[in-house]
């Protein structure tokens, strides 16, 4: 087996399973609803909850975003009393955030609702098939945690690997 032909595999392997995670995305949006919490509130939310208290950069680092671009999500989520924001101890330049109970009861009814859509579609799926899912879900949860890549020119995707011509 060639390089070139691994790496295809790959990248077709990387494009089926971008596809599937791209519509069961879209598909779960749209079994959200209407007053659901925001992709950006539900992130930080979870992350929070997950994690623990962290600091607006650490969070925006988390989220791949920019901590001005989440501003408003924390002063709204603070403002509705899902979040708490206190001085930190070790640099009281910086605030600590935190999930309140409140915080993990709106996270956790948002998430029912995408929830109880899923099992309702994986109950026509065999055992095999939604332990299959899984562990692709665990490994997708890996992968987005993966530091992220240097970019490439989206027009020339491979282009750093060709040799320089002389």
């Amino acid at each position: 087996m060639t390089k070139g032909y691994e790496d295809a595999a790959l990248v077709q392997s990387a494009a089926q399973v971008r596809q599937g995670v791209i519509r069961l995305g879209r598909r779960l949006r749209a079994e959200r609803s209407p007053e659901a919490l925001s992709v950006n509130k539900l992130g930080v939310l979870s992350h929070l909850h997950r994690h623990g208290p962290a600091t607006a950069g650490e969070l925006a680092a988390a989220e791949h975003q920019r901590p001005q671009s989440l501003t408003r999500v924390f002063a709204e989520l603070e403002q509705a009393g899902l979040m708490t924001r206190i001085r930190d101890e070790r640099d009281r330049r910086q605030s600590v955030l935190a999930i309140t109970p409140a915080g993990t009861t709106a996270l956790a009814r948002d998430m029912a609702e995408r929830d109880a859509w899923l099992a309702s579609a994986m109950a026509g799926l065999s055992d095999t098939e939604r332990q299959v899912l899984r562990l692709a879900g665990a490994l997708m949860d890996r992968l987005a945690d993966d530091p992220p890549r240097p970019a490439r020119h989206p027009a020339r995707p491979g282009a750093g690997d060709r040799p320089a011509a002389h």
